[in-house]
């Protein structure tokens, strides 16, 4: 699953940054590593741009780049580990 299928409101935690050189980069520097877990904020009307909160901070970023970043879902990980969402 990538962090843009996620729905607004929803937490996941990031598995992988995918996409190669500047692009990777700047998601890295931005925060977006893995093991990171992020939430949904808001997703534009047209669904691009989307909004996440990590680390304390709201960042925005398009759909393209959300593509390339690999999640669990949140909801998922609590289930495997047998607690109650």
């Amino acid at each position: 699953m990538t962090l843009d299928e996620i729905a607004a409101g929803r937490e996941a935690k990031i598995v992988k940054v995918g996409g190669e050189g500047q692009l990777r980069v700047r998601l890295l520097d931005m925060g977006l590593i893995p093991n990171t877990v992020v939430r949904v904020q808001k997703v534009a009307p047209m669904g691009d741009p989307i909004e996440i909160h990590l680390r304390g901070y709201e960042l925005t970023i398009r759909k393209e780049d959300a593509a390339r970043i690999e999640v669990e879902d949140s909801a998922k990980q609590k289930k495997d580990r047998g607690q109650a969402i």
